[in-house]
């Protein structure tokens, strides 16, 4: 045994072109291994002995097998040739396997043929029925076409595999799932493998993948043969290629899965008489108008009308939402255990003919007996709906534990809490009321705060604040600050003005650029929300727009407004006002001091917010100074503090100049390392909501005013940003557009063009 497995190893045949040879070798080794040998065991079966000797007798004759390197003769132009793969696969009770071909077409029509590729296996030791070995073939067929797709480099422009077993076509034209394992398994993988559309059928006497299965020997592998030159039918065109005759295909049914039908039928009455009612009153004068009939219109109907009506409503509902349980109720028999109604002990009022609720509160003398058995609704029947749509309607839109309640007293809605919570979520009025706006993902950086390595106050951020009471002589005047922030560095300058005018913001910028330098961008709000002087920013921002525009563009820095009512959109220069009322009114308070005093202690507040550090500060000693703001504007970390001195080393000169350039790249080194990763993280607003589009109902938040005086509107526009999420839109109220931050609109269910119009109306006349 060890010897036969040491000469067969030793053939080495990557192509596979010696396999009807080899494969005669491999059978012989399944048969010794199914006589249970040793591997030394020199006592081998005589009949199995003399084959192998008869097989290694011919490998003599091994150098005198040759195979064509190229796959085209040299004078075939081979820029203007179609090439198509043939796959051959046959099985037999020994072994099974697969063969490919190379059909090459020229221009002048000639086809050339050439042998790519073979593969085979001996069968498995579990004895398998033929259509199992021919399907195994198959699939080794498979495998060779989609291994010959990804590493052949040539263009091939179609791939034709071939089999002569007519129940494998079958099963590859049927689902795998009709079949047992095995079968389906593998129909499953040459499906995927493969399309079915691209097997055919050829007979036994012309595959050459007969070859493998029968065994040839070396002397019959010297010659041109069927195997190394392929079958003679692919030199003739298709319309001559072996086809399959129709009725021939057949399919084992013994491969088949046994089907079992697992199935109910039901029927369900139509609920359209509820359907088309939009509320509960109209549903149940529609029942009173059918209980009186259409001619008797002249009487007006009575409570007990009303009553009758209701009663008819709720049978109905019963009737098609729980059929088993009333047919069974009615006549004095208990609901199957599998009811939906098992837990509530169900009982049939015979006044009514209703669903009641048993329970267990039968001695509760007290409660009603509506209470105590209140009549059973399904929660997807229209009616229902209409039912909570009344509560909720007769309540005006409370919580949906009010509503339940109240419903609780009369009827039992199946998973009730859940029913009334669906309707107030798709009702537009408790949408109004209690719905809140969808923020959506915090955005990415802007460009403006990744203004590396360019000057302080590149890219700034302004906003006012106050105003702030200041004595000159006898008189009380007010005052207002302004902020300018670095938007990368945040560095932070303050300064007062006089009034809100153009005139006095424009003094305060031309201070500004002549401390800290030209900026190259500043951005602002269109509206602040103060304490104190919420009306009088928005107004004068209002009037200062377009002369701020027209101002600005002649020292070409480009200024931009952020929406209106959107105060998160300059965060940065919020939470640094923030910051300068903190320090400055518990030093200044509410009474009124001098105007020098008041510009006094803002720039020390300016001088405070600059000594902040950037980022984690290390209570290690080892660990360099915090990187402030400071560092950058005045070379040191406190103005309190001498000026930063650095070695010789790290000033690279003894020409002082360099000094400034030295400080700025030691701030934006320890800027780098310390402060900017920080500013990856979101802090808030980390889940991606729903994307508002145009043409949405939309409620404009106002916190200044009551909830019930809120704006709505539809939504023109949008105003996507660079990652994708609309962040501010344009909405249309009446005849006027507002431009609004997503995180002020509250998006509501849609409502036609008359109610729109209708609260439009209401909205204008409030």
């Amino acid at each position: 045994m060890r010897n036969i497995y040491r000469v067969l190893a030793s053939q080495y045949d990557p192509l596979g072109f010696l396999l009807p040879y080899t494969t005669r070798a491999k059978m012989l080794v399944r048969r010794l291994w199914e006589k249970h040998r040793d591997w030394d065991d020199p006592l081998l079966p005589q009949d199995l002995l003399q084959a192998w000797n008869s097989w290694e007798q011919e490998l003599h004759l091994l150098p005198q097998v040759s195979l064509p390197r190229a796959y085209l003769p040299a004078e075939v132009d081979e820029s203007s040739v179609v090439r198509e793969v043939h796959v051959f696969s046959d099985a037999s009770e020994q072994a099974y396997g697969a063969v490919a071909y190379l059909r090459t077409i020229d221009k002048q029509g000639q086809v050339h043929l050439s042998f790519l590729l073979a593969r085979s296996k001996v069968a498995p030791k579990r004895l398998l029925s033929m259509p199992r070995l021919e399907l195994c073939g198959a699939v080794a067929g498979a495998q060779l076409a989609k291994l010959l797709e990804r590493e052949l480099t040539l263009k091939v422009a179609k791939t034709v595999l071939w089999t002569d077993s007519t129940t494998v076509l079958a099963w590859l034209q049927s689902e795998s799932c009709r079949f047992k394992v095995f079968v389906g398994t593998r129909v499953a993988e040459i499906q995927e493998l493969t399309s079915p559309q691209s097997w055919r059928y050829v007979d036994s006497e012309r595959n050459p993948a007969d070859d493998i299965t029968r065994g040839k020997s070396l002397q019959e592998l010297v010659k041109p043969n069927r195997w190394s030159q392929g079958p003679p039918f692919l030199l003739q065109p298709p319309e001559k290629w072996p086809v399959l005759s129709s009725g021939v295909q057949n399919e084992d049914v013994s491969e088949l899965r046994k089907s079992t039908f697992c199935g109910a039928i039901a029927t369900k009455a139509s609920a359209a008489w509820a359907e088309q009612h939009d509320t509960w009153q109209a549903l149940l004068e529609a029942t009173v108008q059918e209980l009186h009939g259409a001619a008797d219109q002249s009487s007006n109907p009575t409570a007990e009308d009303y009553r009758k009506a209701e009663g008819l409503i709720l049978q109905r509902a019963q009737q098609e939402s729980f059929p088993d349980e009333v047919r069974l109720l009615k006549v004095g028999k208990p609901v199957s255990s599998c009811s939906r109604l098992i837990t509530l002990s169900p009982e049939m009022d015979s006044e009514r003919q209703l669903i009641c609720v048993g329970g267990r509160l039968r001695r509760a003398e007290s409660l009603e007996p509506s209470a105590v058995h209140p009549v059973v609704l399904d929660p997807s029947h229209p009616s229902t709906r209409l039912l909570i749509q009344d509560y909720d309607s007769r309540l005006h839109h409370p919580g949906p534990e009010r509503v339940f309640a109240e419903i609780r007293r009369s009827y039992w809605i199946l998973r009730g809490r859940e029913a009334v919570r669906r309707y107030q979520h798709s009702c537009p009025e408790c949408r109004r009321w209690k719905a809140k706006p969808a923020i959506p993902k915090m955005a990415d950086l802007p460009p403006a705060r990744l203004r590396l390595f360019k000057p302080a106050f590149f890219s700034t951020g302004m906003d006012c604040f106050g105003p702030f009471q200041v004595k000159v002589g006898r008189r009380i005047e007010k005052r207002w600050g302004i902020i300018f922030k670095c938007l990368t560095t945040r560095g932070v300058h303050l300064d007062l003005l006089n009034t809100l005018d153009v005139d006095s913001f424009l003094m305060a910028l031309r201070r500004f650029i002549a401390r800290r330098g030209t900026p190259a961008e500043l951005y602002s709000d269109q509206g602040t929300n103060f304490r104190g002087g919420e009306r009088e920013l928005r107004e004068s921002f209002a009037a200062m727009s377009p002369d701020l525009q027209e101002q600005l563009a002649k020292q070409k820095i480009s200024f931009h407004f952020n929406p209106p009512a959107a105060p998160h959109f300059g965060g940065v220069w919020e939470r640094e006002i923030r910051s300068v009322k903190a320090a400055l009114y518990p030093t200044v308070g509410a009474q009124p001091v001098p105007e020098e005093v008041l510009r006094t202690v803002l720039l020390e507040v300016e001088g405070i917010l600059n000594s902040k550090p950037l980022g984690y500060v290390s209570s290690s000693l080892h660990d360099p100074d915090p990187v402030t703001p400071n560092v950058l504007l005045m070379g040191r970390l406190d103005g309190s503090l001498p000026q930063t001195v650095y070695p010789e080393t790290a000033l690279l000169s003894r020409r002082r100049w360099k000094h400034s350039q030295i400080l700025a790249n030691h701030f934006w080194s320890s800027f780098l390392r310390n402060y900017l990763p920080s500013l990856q993280i979101r802090q808030k607003w980390q889940s991606t909501q729903a994307i508002i589009t145009e043409g949405a109902i939309v409620m404009l938040v106002d916190p200044q005013s009551p909830r019930a005086t809120w704006p709505v509107g539809r939504v023109t526009s949008v105003n996507p940003s660079a990652d994708g999420q609309v962040r501010s839109a344009v909405v249309r109220v009446g005849d006027k557009e507002y431009t609004r931050p997503v995180a002020r609109l509250v998006t509501l269910p849609a409502v036609s063009a008359d109610n729109e119009e209708d609260n439009a109306a209401d909205k204008n006349s409030a």
